[in-house]
């Protein structure tokens, strides 16, 4: 890269550059972690989309009156919503190159998330090799966890996908 291209970014021509996403399969080393950020606050209107589309008719979810009662006494944030913001995260980094996801397993939900808190990720890199069916791609599995705002973990799961091993090649083709 050249001294004079802002970190991040690829000369595309002359005097343009683009912002490059994604870790390559080579820089996603087992034992590296990323602090994944900007931080992201859930909101009211998060939840509510989340639990309704996901057609979970839990009240602790969406009646106010209801979670009065349990022992949280306010809205307790849905789980889908945690992961998928939590994930959604981390996907910049890690997997924006992916052509494929195979798995999300050790899924751990290990505090409450409520309307106002701010989660932060950071995923760790557990392992990565060579596919053995597609020897253009490999296999990578991270471990990611949820942080909220006072630095308690709200979630953590694995998660294992392929990358193509040759990230210029799928940049150039993908116009990326």
């Amino acid at each position: 890269m050249s001294a004079d291209l802002p970190q991040g970014y690829r000369r595309v021509a002359g005097n343009r550059v683009r912002e490059v996403i994604g870790l390559d399969y080579r820089e996603l080393a087992q034992g590296l972690t990323i602090e994944h950020r900007p931080g992201r606050t859930v909101t009211e209107a998060d939840n509510t989309i989340i639990t309704t589309l996901s057609g979970n008719a839990a009240p602790i979810h969406l009646d106010a009156a209801y979670a009065a009662h349990t022992e949280w006494g306010r809205i307790l944030v849905c789980s889908a919503l945690t992961l998928a913001v939590v994930g959604g995260m981390s996907a910049r980094s890690i997997s924006a190159l992916t052509t494929a996801n195979l798995g999300l397993t050790d899924v751990r939900f290990t505090h409450p998330v409520f309307v106002g808190d701010t989660l932060y990720a950071e995923t760790e890199i557990t392992g990565r090799r060579p596919s053995r069916n597609r020897p253009a791609d490999g296999v990578v599995t991270c471990r990611t966890r949820g942080i909220n705002q006072d630095g308690r973990q709200v979630i953590s799961f694995t998660r294992t996908f392929l990358l193509p091993i040759d990230p210029h090649a799928m940049r150039t083709l993908a116009n990326y």
